[in-house]
């Protein structure tokens, strides 16, 4: 195959995957509402029914809210400063050739997101896990194991 026809290749599906993740974002957002205090309430019925189904302590609930807060903070970080997804992605499409230089700053931008608040979600994990007695985590392990949800229909 000519260097040409792959290098067209491998920068359509490129932007088809940049393309395709800020649309995905946008229209996820304006769906289910990802708000405050939207992400709150789901974040405290998440922490009420694993407290329940391993019998967690004060303090190992304590551990799983920070879990929480931290991948909240890790997502707040990857959308960034970007308040309308769509814009950013009309903006790449709206000249006469595709906005590359952009589109693999905002790849950065997302990558640097990632690898900066992986770290502390990463901790707030380990140190929840930690917390639990063999029993819950053998628990845990069950439940994921199975790949049941912790919501809807087991």
């Amino acid at each position: 195959m000519k260097t040409w026809i792959k290098r067209s290749l491998i920068g359509i599906f490129g932007a088809g995957i940049v393309l395709g993740g800020l649309s995905a974002c946008g229209d996820r957002h304006e769906r289910h509402g990802m708000d405050g205090a939207y992400a709150m309430k789901m974040q405290q019925k998440f922490v009420e029914k694993v407290s329940k189904e391993l019998a967690l302590t004060d303090a190992q609930k304590q551990q799983l809210v920070r879990v929480g807060e931290r991948i909240q903070e890790q997502r707040l970080a990857l959308v960034g400063s970007t308040k309308d997804p769509r814009a950013e992605l009309q903006a790449l499409v709206s000249g006469p050739q595709f906005d590359r230089a952009r589109a693999l700053a905002i790849v950065e931008e997302k990558t640097q997101a990632i690898r900066g608040k992986s770290p502390e979600v990463i901790a707030a994990t380990a140190d929840f896990y930690d917390s639990l007695d063999p029993a819950q985590q053998q628990k845990l392990r069950e439940r994921l194991q199975k790949r049941h949800r912790w919501f809807g229909n087991d």
